[in-house]
């Protein structure tokens, strides 16, 4: 009759010998627990946030999930299909970060002070998001792809709206308020858009790469406030 401890000596001598070399466990080519789609898509997120959209790479997504390359193809049909996953989590993401410095905003103000400050507190976000996430921020913008009329669920906040549906309502605020003349409405999303992006590839990417956080924050505010008298 075997004892426990025969039993446990002989399960680790099979498990070692299916294992092969050095007694490490293969790759699976089947995914049992929990959802591939999900997790290959969190590395994907992973490697983006490490090194921006051209570190996103099906293979090495597979490779972090412990699974053969394979097995992605059940869920996306290559490395562009992932990359898109990944692009709307990151717009996810910054839509997330635009809602918070929206809910930071003093309550009881009046209407034209409270439309000034959405405007200013949407664009806060914007470029604190491209500080803190650059490389889920360069990902999100890492294809020309339309962003009107664009109703991907994936791609919105906790409101259910994508960053470009935050900045036009921003600004529809500020119609209501009487801030902004509604003949100077359409497309004012591109012109303050144009604005903060350019500053935030600058922050990143540009001259004002390195610069002190106090002064980034100071530029950002100044460019923030031009905006909204410019609209």
């Amino acid at each position: 009759m075997k004892t426990s401890a025969n039993v446990k000596t002989s399960a680790k001598a099979k498990a070692k010998a299916a294992a092969g070399d050095g007694g490490r466990v293969p790759m699976r080519s089947t995914y049992r627990h929990g959802d591939l789609r999900r997790t290959l898509l969190e590395a994907g997120i992973e490697l983006a946030r490490a090194g921006g959209p051209d570190a996103v790479v099906l293979r090495e997504a597979t490779r972090r999930a412990g699974v053969v390359p394979n097995a992605a193809y059940r869920h996306f049909g290559g490395r562009e299909d992932l990359l898109e996953a990944v692009r709307a989590a990151a717009l996810a993401a910054l839509a997330t970060a635009m809602e918070e410095e929206l809910a930071r905003l003093r309550r009881g103000l009046a209407p034209a002070e409270q439309a000034r400050a959405s405007l200013r507190a949407v664009g806060t976000g914007y470029l604190r998001f491209a500080l803190s996430e650059t490389g889920l921020f360069r990902t999100a913008f890492s294809t020309p792809a339309a962003v009107e009329d664009d109703r991907d669920p994936a791609k919105a906040g906790g409101s259910g709206l994508n960053p470009f549906e935050l900045l036009g309502a921003a600004l529809d605020r500020m119609v209501t308020a009487g801030v902004l003349p509604a003949s100077r409405r359409p497309g004012a999303e591109y012109l303050a858009w144009s604005a903060v992006h350019g500053l935030a590839l600058l922050l990143i990417d540009g001259p004002l790469k390195g610069v002190e956080p106090r002064q980034s924050r100071a530029l950002a505010q100044r460019l923030l406030g031009m905006v909204e008298k410019g609209l």
